[in-house]
């Protein structure tokens, strides 16, 4: 019998272990540090889009630089634009802010009095009758007791403190504040560190364009010979399945907000410009794309409409074109492009919203189908690559 040493028996446990630990401490690396990696992977989804454009400025005998800065600058400015357009439409929003208000108020008031209607022909079928007419009559008043009794049995209430006044007048303005300006004031830490992390994205997309060989060079020199050669390799299909991909749902995306702004107009809603692009692009997030997606158009209904029936046509077109898009188009355009089977889609999207958050939900596609093309050229990784895999 062969007699294998101590030191080979106690190395797969080692391992083991040591992959366990490895594994949790990345997790919380992830989860602690994600306001850096989330800004970190925004930055280089975008590099990654942004670089053919650098490159055919270079084969004019534009410099990288100045051509990164040219791509840049561009990038930002269609940004802006869009920003102003969709300013343009909120504030519209804003001014007929009463007229949804009100609406608001009416359907509030109209499910209150149908669900005090459904209560009582709930309990007219369920109570029996004999049960109701005693319900119904009057109860017998209690005489009260003796003054002196009740008098001596009451305790005596103690003298309030008084409260002083600049208390009073916090305690008074926290009252009077708006419901949004407690949610802006509730949240305002969070959306600073959002905006701080956000101004970051358009400089570190700069430098990794403009410094793209140079960074590109050095990192292969990390590795040795056949390494060197996996790692470009893997850098290559990394850079191609991001632009396939947000190629892939750019494309989708412009579609369904065409088709969406067009099926909007002929309702007569308002702001389809606005509420067209917002519902189609949101019908491409994962899993809760339908539910986002329907509540641009009930919200521009509202103004419009007053019969239940015109809401739910407008639920029924939005749910046909989300079903159509998700279920035939997304796996013609989208699908061949990421190579992702389902369940590995659904375990990355919990994976990834629980660690990041919303931002997470939107990352979760794109970064696992990167893993799995660091795996497809990594020979001792393909086996994971193919259990990610379709």
């Amino acid at each position: 019998m062969q007699v294998i040493p101590r030191s080979v028996r106690n190395l797969r446990p080692r391992s083991a272990s040591t992959s366990l630990i490895a594994l949790a401490g990345s997790i919380a690396l992830l989860y602690f540090g994600r306001a850096f990696l989330v800004t970190l992977s925004v930055a280089v989804i975008l590099a990654f889009i942004l670089e053919p454009f650098v490159g055919l400025l270079m084969r004019i005998r534009v410099p990288r630089a100045l051509g990164s800065f040219v791509v840049c600058s561009l990038a930002v400015c269609v940004l802006y634009l869009l920003g102003l357009g969709i300013y343009t439409q909120v504030a519209g929003i804003v001014e007929d802010y009463p007229k949804y208000a009100q609406r608001i108020n009416d359907i509030a008031d109209q499910t209150v009095a149908a669900m005090d209607s459904l209560e009582r022909q709930v309990r007219e079928l369920v109570v029996p009758k004999r049960s109701r007419e005693q319900l119904a009559q009057p109860v017998a008043p209690v005489k009260p007791a003796p003054a002196k009794r009740r008098r001596a049995a009451e305790p005596t209430m103690p003298v309030p403190t008084p409260v002083p006044s600049d208390t009073v007048q916090e305690v008074r303005i926290r009252a009077e504040r708006p419901p949004l300006l407690d949610f802006v004031y509730s949240h305002l830490g969070s959306a600073y560190q959002i905006l701080l992390m956000a101004s970051f994205v358009p400089f570190l997309v700069y430098f990794m364009l403009s410094w793209r060989d140079h960074l590109q060079r050095r990192f292969l020199e990390l590795f040795q010979d056949q390494g060197r050669i996996v790692a470009a390799n893997s850098l290559a299909g990394i850079a191609s399945m991001v632009r396939a991909f947000v190629v892939g749902n750019s494309l989708l995306g412009l579609i369904l907000a065409a088709i969406s702004t067009l099926v909007f107009w002929l309702f007569s809603l308002p702001y389809p410009v606005l509420l067209g692009p917002l519902s189609g692009f949101l019908s491409l997030i994962p899993y809760i794309g339908l539910p986002l997606a329907i509540l641009p158009p009930l919200f521009g209904a509202l103004a419009v409409y007053n019969n239940m029936t015109a809401y739910l046509i407008i639920f029924t077109v939005v749910a046909l074109l989300h079903l159509v898009a998700m279920n035939l188009l997304y796996p013609k355009i989208v699908g061949p492009r990421v190579h992702l089977n389902p369940l590995v889609v659904t375990v990355a999207l919990m994976f990834w919203s629980f660690l990041w958050g919303a931002a997470g939900l939107v990352l979760a596609i794109p970064l696992t189908a990167g893993l799995k093309a660091v795996c497809d050229h990594v020979d001792r990784l393909k086996p994971y690559g193919h259990l990610l895999g379709d």
